[in-house]
């Protein structure tokens, strides 16, 4: 990111000076990078976006009209809950597809759900608050057998699990660059498949783009008409090396080295009295996350002694998912989250754990 400011921070696409081709060759090169981690033939169907949430917004705001039917599942993140919600009062219906307790997803009942009359299928490929993966590819062989495209929340997926969008039958796949793409908060996009017709889907804004400026109407090419206004460079400069860790150390290996940590996590944390943790016991089943609530102490409580005495930062509450957490039978007061990461260690492991004991032995 320095070295973008230093050496271009041209305006990408709007001049034909150097500093603007440099721009727009690290802007390219970024998209390119997403493309192949994904497996997308075409890298010009890679939109970027401020983040994840505003490539779903693009995605269900943008081809969902009244009358149109659209399923989803029971732990999906508010960023695909509260634009369904506001669709549903302008005339989509919408179908909500209950999870288990465990927020799995039985693929019998998403193909009980989805009827001829689905215009769309959105799942998390896996829920921010347990970790639980959702079978992508099972949903979306229901939803084009039933005509619909299917969307992707790859928010927690991205970078720390596998993703091939041709392999999957993945339409649409929403990400951010900010979790395990080791990119800055600002980045994200929406992958359109190369089946989708882009022409169905109306961009959030328009403007200018660099591109057909002779013309006052939006451009219908891709991603131009999609990314109105200056995107951020020097973000994507971010991602782009983000990624490029990402695919150097393999995402193979990343997730191999992810079961592991909340395998170790999960047998910690099962000793300790008091303690529950929320999703699939087989951590092969699960993203490196483990949420878990401490008998007597509320989970803010938790969070607080986990920061102040013990330097752990977890996430405490809802986690922007209440729907998810009334799956799993935790709402209103919601969960403690801990994340490892790429860089976290078993030494961090045992460390987080011995620390809950702590706590819950208070």
């Amino acid at each position: 990111m320095a070295a973008y400011l230093e050496r271009a921070g041209g305006n990408p696409g709007r001049s034909g000076h150097r500093l603007s081709v440099a721009a727009a060759r690290v802007v390219y090169e970024a998209r390119e990078a997403v493309a192949e981690l994904f497996n997308v033939p075409d890298p010009l169907r890679v939109i970027f976006t401020p983040n994840a949430t505003y490539a779903l917004n693009l995605a269900m705001r943008g081809y969902l009209r009244p009358g149109d039917r659209v399923v989803t599942t029971s732990v999906e993140h508010n960023s695909v809950m509260r634009p369904l919600r506001a669709l549903e009062k302008k005339g989509v219906e919408v179908a909500v597809v209950p999870c288990a307790r465990d927020a799995s997803l039985k693929p019998a009942a998403m193909e009980k759900a989805v009827t001829p009359a689905t215009k769309l299928v959105v799942v998390n490929h896996a829920s921010n608050v347990t970790g639980t993966l959702l079978p992508v590819a099972e949903v979306a062989t229901i939803a084009h057998e039933a005509g619909a495209l299917i969307l992707v929340d790859a928010a927690q997926t991205a970078g720390c699990v596998p993703i091939d969008v041709q392999e999957a039958g993945i339409d649409l796949l929403a990400f951010t660059g900010h979790k395990a793409l080791l990119g800055p908060n600002g980045t994200g996009g929406l992958v359109v498949g190369a089946d989708v017709d882009a022409s169905e889907i109306e961009p959030l804004i328009a403007g200018g783009t660099g591109s057909s400026s002779e013309s006052e109407e939006q451009p219908e090419t891709l991603p131009d008409k999609f990314e109105a206004g200056t995107v951020n460079a020097v973000g994507l400069a971010g991602l782009h090396a983000g990624i490029r860790f990402v695919t150097e150390r393999g995402v193979e290996a990343i997730r191999a080295r992810g079961v592991a940590l909340t395998r170790q996590l999960a047998e910690g944390l099962a000793g300790i009295p008091g303690v529950k943790l929320y999703g699939p016991a087989d951590p092969e089943k699960r993203t490196a996350v483990a949420s878990i609530t401490v008998e007597g102490l509320r989970v803010s409580d938790v969070g607080l002694r986990l920061d102040d005495d013990f330097n752990i930062l977890a996430r405490v509450g809802l986690h922007c998912a209440p729907a998810a957490h009334r799956t799993i039978g935790t709402f209103p007061e919601g969960t403690v989250r801990l994340a490892p990461g790429v860089f976290t260690t078993a030494a961090d492991v045992e460390k987080a754990v011995a620390a809950i004991k702590e706590i819950a032995s208070a």
